[in-house]
């Protein structure tokens, strides 16, 4: 089970139709951060996405996206955020620096998780093609 901080609060975010993407104004910003990503050796690890909502989410919930390789899918569903077997975080939201609780999770509170990942063995059904493990499906 993640250790997901469920009580931090969560500032409203845009609607995706609202949500601005970027830019020629935003030009700068990303070659500051090209630069910071490169010198930590975090440019082929991290990147963008553009924060917004679809719908509402209670505080003890979470996005949790699954996949299915051989179909070419993706799918991002709601769990509970204390009930769910799918660990592996895959978007984060930095929380500004006046926001944070002293000693607040990872980084002292610097980001929240906002969408977890299940492994690929983890997807009903599936094996990971790299290990030939055999699944249901493979047994019908």
């Amino acid at each position: 089970m993640p250790d997901i901080n469920v009580s931090a609060p969560r500032s409203p975010l845009p609607r995706f139709e609202e949500a601005e993407g970027l830019g020629p104004q935003d030009a700068e910003f990303v070659r500051d951060l090209v630069e910071v990503l490169a010198r930590h050796g975090n440019l082929d690890r991290f990147g963008l996405c553009l924060l917004h909502d679809h719908f509402p989410l209670a505080a003890d919930e979470v996005l949790v996206e699954t996949n299915d390789p051989a179909a070419r899918t993706l799918q991002v569903h709601v769990e509970k955020a204390d009930r769910t077997g799918h660990a592996k975080a895959s978007q984060w939201r930095f929380v500004p620096h006046a926001d944070r609780e002293p000693g607040g999770g990872p980084a002292g509170g610097a980001y929240q998780e906002i969408l977890l990942c299940t492994k690929l063995d983890l997807c009903p059904g599936r094996a990971d093609a790299n290990d030939g493990r055999r699944t249901r499906r493979d047994d019908r």
